[in-house]
């Protein structure tokens, strides 16, 4: 059974940086693809970014693109989120999650999901 746990979360100024870790135990990062949602109040998963495990190809969500980056330590299995540039609309959840046959990155093919992380964007 795997276990995805993310920190790093909190509040931060906009046009501030953050950087999300999601730690993965029970399943490797070599062999499945990792990915970050966000769910602000009253709207449904959004896709951040994932990072395909098989060939390396990252996508990253439309308003997340130039400003996120996802990457990943297979040693340390763990995925990281660098957040840049960061604006009030950013606020919300996000989780990190585990796909164990990843073809899109939408919540649904994803497995294994963290608690989440609260990420607030506020002056």
């Amino acid at each position: 059974q795997a276990q995805v746990v993310e920190s790093g979360g909190g509040l931060v100024q906009p046009g501030g940086s953050l950087i999300l870790s999601c730690q993965v135990s029970g399943l490797s990062l070599k062999f499945y693809t990792v990915g970050w949602f966000r769910q602000a109040p009253g709207k449904e998963h959004e896709a951040v970014s994932c990072k395909s495990h098989s060939d390396g190809s990252i996508s990253y969500g439309d308003s997340m693109k130039g400003r996120f980056n996802i990457s990943t330590d297979n040693a340390k299995n763990t995925a990281y989120l660098q957040m840049n540039d960061l604006k009030p609309e950013d606020t919300a959840v996000y989780y990190c999650a585990v796909a164990i046959r990843y073809r899109r990155c939408v919540p649904q093919d994803f497995s294994y999901w963290g608690q989440g992380t609260q990420v607030t964007i506020s002056a």
